[in-house]
């Protein structure tokens, strides 16, 4: 395992962390750029649209890729990251080398660390209310069929609010390792004219490969969010894995490095 990771406690600023400023392909934690983007290009008096809801709640709880890509289109590709560099302050984020695949994108511990301080301390309330509580409410199964409850939801008890993110596993789990869906909500088929267009010409980048600093050969898993009362802690654990090991084994790497950061953290 590659694995970077950074504990923030936002009560003391004390920090504990391991090469956080070193870059991993984003995969599925761009969308926390997706959604800020979107909601920091309206005013604070805006009221969003049904059919926005429709994409925003599924790609924050469940990881829908394709109302990310529907988003990522429509709101300027890789200008989104662009612009939340200049915003956050970001020194290690950087778009995809090929603009349609928003997987690609550069991040790092330090980076998503340093965004959900962002949301949570500096972007208006009401955005920040909408991201953290759709985090509070991330589903166990993927909209893709993964188990996204690996890392943080497994290794800390208590309130948490979580955006995950996997690349390299392939469009769909192997069979036996299916998540069972509880809600069948969570794999909603998103048929608009304006989602088949973008998931046309724009997706996370699985199973393509192309010029880019960042590793895009590993299977990437990642685990970010908040946990304890009032968002006390920050944490963030960004893992690459051999080709080689399945999601499972992934799974649990990731589930007790993460489980062994957060309590060390707390020494």
């Amino acid at each position: 395992m590659t694995a970077s990771y950074l504990v923030v406690d936002q009560a003391t600023g004390q920090t504990f962390g391991a090469d956080e400023h070193k870059q991993y392909r984003s995969a599925s934690l761009v969308k926390l750029f997706i959604a800020l983007d979107y909601l920091e290009s309206h005013g604070p008096d805006f009221e969003i649209p049904a059919d926005d809801l429709a994409l925003l709640e599924p790609m924050l709880r469940s990881s829908n890729d394709d109302a990310a890509s529907t988003l990522w289109v429509r709101d300027g590709w890789d200008e989104i990251v662009k612009r939340m560099v200049v915003k956050i302050g970001l020194t290690d984020t950087a778009p995809p080398a090929s603009r349609g695949k928003w997987g690609y994108t550069a991040i790092s511990a330090a980076d998503i660390a340093k965004t959900y301080q962002y949301i949570l301390h500096e972007t208006d309330a009401k955005y920040r209310d909408f991201i953290m509580s759709n985090l509070a409410k991330s589903t166990k199964c993927g909209s893709d069929g993964f188990d996204q409850s690996f890392g943080i939801p497994s290794a800390v008890s208590g309130p948490r609010a979580v955006k995950q993110g996997w690349s390299g596993y392939g469009a769909a789990p192997a069979p036996g390792e299916e998540c069972t869906v509880p809600d069948a909500n969570v794999r909603r088929v998103l048929n608009s004219p304006e989602v088949k267009a973008a998931t046309a010409v724009a997706s996370s980048g699985e199973g393509t490969f192309g010029a880019q600093d960042v590793d895009l050969t590993s299977r990437a898993m990642h685990t970010s969010g908040t946990v304890g009362a009032g968002n006390c802690k920050i944490v963030v654990v960004l893992t690459l894995e051999p080709t080689t090991l399945s999601w499972k084994d992934s799974a649990d790497r990731i589930t007790n490095l993460t489980r062994d950061v957060y309590l060390q953290s707390t020494l």
